[in-house]
């Protein structure tokens, strides 16, 4: 591959559900490797300052529900703007998806029926045994990830990838970062691709 896409993620957000697709397409566009960052996302939140939509204004509630619907619709995707499944704790399947990287497998299929499973059917993705049948149709052993995911290596890599997002200034998830440049937000994807087609220097912080 002739350079690589750093993703940082969280699995129950619909964001980067609705992106994936698209985002993968880019990275395969452009001959990219993905290297997949699973966030503990409270974690990026305390520094970027960001809360959880409970504890947003109403104003501000109201409006993520029309984007849900709004970015749904422009993805092609059927959404649950309420799903009774969320919130909902996304550890397990974010620390099956930090397995999947060690172990060298492609986290982009589970990744996104995790996010189909929440946002399009109402299912409850802390449940180990949906994440292992989830595991299954991706073509791995969801058993085996499952109970992997488990070993404390996997939150402390969690955990560590959210103090790069920290350092990186990436505000929430999902997050592209190319060269070193942040594009934050699903609705930022056209920005990377036409970034990486120009070949333009980044734009940083620094």
């Amino acid at each position: 591959m002739s350079g690589t896409i750093d993703y940082y993620f969280t699995c129950h957000s619909p964001f980067t559900w609705f992106g994936h697709n698209a985002f993968v397409d880019v990275a395969k566009k452009h001959n990219k490797a993905i290297n997949y960052k699973p966030v503990n996302l409270m974690e990026v939140w305390k520094v970027s300052g960001a809360v959880a939509p409970p504890q947003r204004p109403p104003m501000r509630q109201r409006y993520r529900l029309i984007e849900l619907q709004r970015v749904a619709e422009f993805r092609g995707l059927e959404v649950i703007i309420q799903p009774d499944s969320f919130p909902t704790n996304p550890e397990r399947a974010d620390l099956c998806c930090a397995v999947l990287v060690q172990q060298d497998k492609d986290p982009g299929p589970f990744l996104f029926s995790v996010g189909e499973a929440l946002w399009a059917q109402d299912r409850q993705i802390a449940d180990e045994s949906l994440l292992a049948e989830l595991l299954d149709k991706a073509g791995h052993d969801g058993q085996s990830i499952v109970a992997a995911s488990k070993d404390e290596s996997m939150a402390d890599i969690r955990s560590a990838n959210a103090q790069e997002a920290n350092e990186l200034d990436v505000v929430g998830v999902p997050s592209y970062v190319y060269r070193g440049e942040v594009f934050w937000g699903q609705d930022r994807i056209d920005y990377l691709d036409h970034a990486i087609s120009c070949g333009r220097d980044p734009i940083t912080k620094n």
